[in-house]
């Protein structure tokens, strides 16, 4: 790896090196290594571009790292991964795509992700989402992620995107059997003339299920966010949906979230705030010593944590 795909390494996956265990390191289209361990395989994916990620059942205390990278300007490409995780197991998952653009032509990531969770499974994935360069090329990451939980199953699902991405559609849709649950929490920051867009979608379709979905998103300048939540409880369930925004400059946000509830026993609940940061939370950093954007970034700062 060269310095800068170290750097972007460095961001999406906090790696600072090759990981122990299984990993799968993707560097512009192409493999830059790849790792299998006694209980989790990956595999090249046959008949498209991507890789099958098989964690045997009851596999505990194990993590796998798939970061992608892409440091050449006018790259594209589409990536279908598969995640298949065992009955009973209990495993932590750190993927993320970091771009760099030094030149003038568009780079796309899209990736697109299968998870199947096992029943009595639980999952912890992770997703960061970093642009950077010099160049006038765009940034743009589609990351659509569709998940499966079988009966008692769980999955903890963190999104991150906080900064260098001028475009993003952001797709999650889940689907959870009986007692299983999904809590996601997303984090979001645009700036300049970004746009991001997330749509969440859960349909809850099992007795006991449960599902939380939490967004905290800043927008700056001249940036436009739009945010969708679906909550469909289809089987005696809970549902709960949250999205706080802080507006800062000219920047748009639409929260739109959305609840059904098809039985009686279905209880679900919707939360949305947009505003800007209040003036007593700057003037009381500013007496601390704090300039005025020094205050403005440790309130965004402590905000998305």
């Amino acid at each position: 790896m060269d310095q800068i795909q170290k750097t972007l390494l460095a961001a999406v996956a906090d790696l600072h090196e090759v990981p122990a265990g299984a990993y799968n390191i993707r560097a512009n289209g192409q493999s830059l290594g790849r790792a299998s361990s006694a209980n989790i395989e990956i595999r090249p994916k046959e008949g498209a571009d991507g890789i099958d990620i098989i964690i045997r059942p009851g596999t505990k205390r194990e993590s796998v790292h798939l970061p992608v990278l892409l440091s050449e300007s006018g790259l594209t490409e589409t990536v279908y991964n598969d995640f298949y995780i065992g009955d009973g197991a209990d495993v932590v998952i750190v993927a993320g795509c970091g771009i760099h653009n030094g030149g003038d032509k568009e780079s796309r990531h899209d990736g697109i992700h299968a998870f199947h969770v096992g029943k009595g499974a639980h999952l912890r994935y992770v997703e960061k989402h970093y642009g950077q360069g010099d160049g006038n090329g765009k940034n743009v990451m589609n990351p659509t992620t569709v998940i499966e939980i079988d009966e008692g199953g769980s999955m903890e699902m963190e999104t991150a995107q906080l900064g260098g991405v001028d475009s993003t559609d952001r797709i999650t849709r889940a689907t959870l059997a009986a007692g299983a649950s999904v809590v996601i929490k997303e984090t979001l920051l645009t700036h300049g003339e970004q746009y991001a867009k997330t749509t969440f979608t859960v349909d809850m379709n099992g007795e006991g299920s449960s599902a939380n979905v939490i967004s905290r998103s800043v927008a700056k300048d001249r940036s436009r966010q739009y945010f969708l939540s679906q909550i469909n409880g289809n089987a005696p369930c809970t549902g709960h949906t949250e999205c706080d925004a802080i507006i800062m400059g000219d920047a748009s946000v639409s929260a739109v979230p959305e609840i059904t509830a098809n039985v009686a026993e279905a209880s679900l609940v919707h939360e949305a705030a947009i505003g800007k940061i209040a003036g007593e939370q700057l003037m009381k950093l500013m007496t601390l010593g704090l300039s005025e954007e020094e205050a403005e970034e440790q309130i965004i700062n402590g905000f998305l944590k």
